[in-house]
C-alpha cells in the first residue's frame, strides 16, 4: 500500500501544531514508519498521514473524534484498524490541537 501524499497546506498546519506542542509540552517531533509523528516519553501519540492527522486517544475522546465527518479508525495496512487511533481529515484541522492535547493526556 502506498503512503498517501501530504499537500503543502496541510504540511504547514501540521508543522505549526507540532512547533507549538514542542514549545508547550515535553514532546519531540520525529518519524515512525516514515510518517511525521509526535512523541511523548518515546511513544508516538499523533502523526500526519497524507492530509489526515492520527491521534492515540482514550475511549471517550476516541468515540467523540470518530463522530467527526470523515474520521475513522486508523488502518494504514488495510484490514487491521488500530483500536485506539483516530484518523481525522484536514477538514477538521481546527480540532487537531484539541485532539493532540487529549492524546498527550492519555499517553502522559
Amino acid at each position: 500500500m502506498n503512503k498517501p501524499v501530504t499537500s503543502p497546506a496541510v504540511q504547514r498546519k501540521y508543522d505549526a501544531l507540532v512547533g507549538e506542542l514542542v514549545k508547550t509540552a515535553d514532546v519531540k517531533a520525529g518519524k515512525m514508519f516514515g510518517m511525521p509523528s509526535v512523541f511523548l516519553k518515546g511513544k508516538s501519540v499523533a502523526g500526519l498521514y497524507g492530509d489526515d492527522m492520527v491521534f492515540k486517544l482514550g475511549p471517550a475522546a476516541l468515540e467523540k473524534a470518530l463522530k467527526l465527518e470523515g474520521s475513522r479508525l486508523f488502518d494504514p495496512a488495510g484490514g487491521r484498524p488500530m483500536k485506539a487511533w483516530a484518523q481525522v481529515p484536514a477538514t477538521h484541522a481546527r480540532r487537531w490541537h484539541e485532539l493532540a492535547r487529549q492524546a498527550l493526556e492519555v499517553s502522559g
